[in-house]
């Protein structure tokens, strides 16, 4: 159904449509990563931050990093394209919108990672941080990524 559409579909439709797509995944995504972000600004001031380890500090370093970066790189596609969407060439508009969405996605994982590790440490141990960030990990290598890693191979072996 969907090669069906895209051979009917103009090259501009196609890129209204991506661009439509595109724009709604990242009303998915931007909530979490922007509340996130929202909660790590408030961690260094909580009563509990001065009992932090170094290693502790460190991670977090990383998560608020991560989480600000990945705002930024989710919130540069509609920025570009407010700031280009006149000049004719949304195709463009799409390309770079994605390449910045796909970015700004890994630099959520890497919050994400950072995060449980800072939580499981502070709360359980070294140990268990390690773990659960190990198996967080498998869980966002494999869906987020290995899902369409293996639809991309399927695909070019049925072409």
């Amino acid at each position: 159904m969907e090669e069906r559409r895209e051979q009917e579909e103009t090259p501009k439709e196609r890129a209204d449509r991506e661009l439509i797509e595109l724009l709604n995944e990242l009303r998915v995504v931007l909530p979490g990563v922007t509340v996130l972000l929202a909660f790590l600004l408030a961690v260094p001031f909580a009563n509990g931050w001065s009992r932090t380890t170094a290693f502790q500090r460190d991670v977090f370093v990383v998560a608020f990093l991560a989480t600000a970066v990945s705002v930024a790189l989710l919130t540069a596609p509609s920025s570009y394209h407010r700031l280009r969407f006149r000049q004719g060439n949304k195709e463009h508009i799409v390309k770079v919108g994605n390449r910045l969405t796909i970015a700004g996605i890994v630099a959520s994982a890497v919050s994400l990672e950072a995060v449980v590790l800072l939580v499981m440490d502070y709360v359980l141990s070294l140990g268990a941080a390690i773990a659960a960030a190990g198996s967080l990990l498998a869980v966002v290598a494999i869906f987020w990524y290995g899902l369409a890693g293996w639809s991309e191979l399927r695909g070019r072996r049925a072409r």
